[in-house]
């Protein structure tokens, strides 16, 4: 039986109220502005953000050194980038996202492989420097044909005060002015990988526009040169989306960072426009280039044909009818397509409710292609958004919708039990439990090992993978525990 909008938004606020009762007082007092009941004419999701987590409660979050090295540096493939401290942090972050790339590994490309200075009781006690200093040497013997090298610190390089930017400067006069970039990304910093994404941006300002900047360009300007910012070509996100920019007529001359390369972070500044995709994660380098270089940016969302077709037209404003005629002409070549992906998907997952749960732009960027499939998405949420995101949240989501930041995974799998979804999108360490639980999931950090999800091609697949996750037979050999007797 369906709700009537006023007993959705009833029974939601009821639920949030039945999540904070198993906290103290002041657990729950502080979990409280966290959770919402969206009101469609607000301005916003009436949720704070970005805010530290409470001990104890089983935060979803990462840290800034996952957001630096696991995010904005990691993916760019022809530099090798340095897990500095114990060995566990590195390890954890090897091949944890699936940045794909051209390139032959351990000659050109170095993203799946790992290198750590794996730091000893020893070093904690004397201090890193020298063996990092030695490290640095022995990358350049083993793997000469790196074209740069970037240091991601982990929490014991701040609290023993290692001075990895003085061995860097020192280091790249040795290698005639090799790019060489420490980053200060221990994390302890801030209170998510959020302010990963935000040092690591400032380190491609500083490290790499405001000493590589007097490199020329290996190319000649045109004016349509783009760069794509905020794509980690999870699955091939990447190169979906760049067939679809080159064939309006515009020219893809950087990619950050998914398949990307040093070349193309110096070359970004003689862009004409760029393109954000993760707006959280790049936005911070998107308005430097704005102030610095005069270079425009703009967000795009490229999640189902309904928000490519919106994005293609928006980029296409920027430039003159030659681009717009050819935004236009790739729109009406895609959408028989995808009627025909719509036709076949749509008869059986119309009526279909998600909740999800992701970090960097998905929360919101994805509701789009399940409506296109005829999907309702009933809660979401972010695990590091800012207030800036739940802002723009509002343009995606429906009245009523719950809105949960950093959720616990208590509240997590309360709202799953009470709202019964048919689809939970999230990240790999919710997929088992909910499934446990008897609930389809889909891991939506990265594809749960499918993709790509962006643009025309993505959106096949996406429809595909939705349709197999609700549809499997093996959820009619299973019970969710509310469907389990006594």
């Amino acid at each position: 039986m369906d709700l009537t909008l006023d007993e959705v938004k009833a029974r939601n606020a009821e639920v949030i109220t039945e999540a904070l009762s198993v906290y103290p007082d002041k657990t729950a007092k502080k979990r409280a502005k966290h959770l919402n009941v969206y009101e469609g004419d607000k301005p916003d999701c009436g949720v704070k953000s970005n805010i530290k987590s409470v001990p104890g409660v089983m935060t979803i979050r990462g840290c800034a050194y996952a957001g630096s090295k696991g995010v904005v540096w990691g993916p760019i493939k022809d530099m090798i980038h340095i897990s500095h401290g114990p060995v566990g942090c590195g390890q954890y972050s090897w091949a944890a996202r699936r940045n794909y790339y051209i390139g032959v590994t351990g000659v050109d490309s170095f993203v799946t492989m790992q290198f750590t200075s794996d730091f000893q009781e020893k070093d904690i006690v004397f201090g890193g420097d020298k063996k990092l200093d030695k490290i640095l040497d022995e990358i350049q013997r083993l793997f000469p044909l790196n074209h740069g090298i970037t240091i991601q610190s982990e929490c014991p390089i701040g609290l023993i005060g290692d001075d990895i930017e003085a061995v860097a400067k020192k280091k790249s006069k040795e290698y005639d002015g090799k790019t060489i970039v420490p980053v200060r990304c221990e994390g302890f910093r801030g209170v998510s990988q959020s302010l990963g994404h935000h040092i690591a941006n400032d380190a491609v300002r500083d490290w790499v526009f405001e000493k590589g900047g007097e490199k020329a360009p290996l190319f000649e300007s045109t004016p349509y040169d783009v760069a794509i910012i905020g794509d980690y070509n999870i699955g091939g996100d990447a190169w979906s989306s760049r067939i679809l920019l080159e064939e309006m007529g515009l020219r893809v001359i950087a990619q950050w960072s998914g398949d990307g390369s040093l070349a193309e972070l110096e070359n970004t500044p003689k862009a004409k426009l760029n393109i954000l995709h993760c707006y959280r994660s790049m936005n911070y380098i998107s308005r430097y280039m704005e102030e610095k270089f005069g270079i425009p940016w703009v967000e795009y969302n490229f999640f189902g044909p309904s928000k490519v077709a919106e994005s293609l037209r928006a980029i296409a404003s920027h430039f003159d009818d030659r681009i717009k005629e050819g935004a236009e002409r790739v729109i009406a070549k895609y959408q028989p397509l995808m009627d025909a992906v719509i036709a076949k998907y749509k008869p059986r997952l119309e009526g279909k409710k998600v909740m999800l749960y992701v970090g960097g732009l998905r929360p919101r960027h994805v509701i789009g292609a399940y409506e296109d499939l005829g999907m309702e998405v009933i809660g979401t949420g972010y695990e590091f958004g800012h207030n800036d995101d739940y802002q723009r949240t509002t343009h995606y989501v429906k009245d009523g919708t719950l809105i949960y930041d950093d959720v616990t995974g208590y509240e997590f799998e309360k709202f799953v039990d009470r709202l019964q979804p048919d689809l939970v999108g999230s990240g790999i360490k919710e997929k088992y439990v909910f499934q446990k639980m008897g609930v389809p999931f889909r891991q939506m950090h990265s594809w749960d090992y499918s993709g790509p999800y962006h643009g025309y091609d993505g959106f096949a697949i996406f429809a595909r993978d939705m349709d197999m996750a609700i549809n499997n037979p093996v959820w009619g050999l299973t019970k969710a525990p509310w469907n389990v007797g006594p």
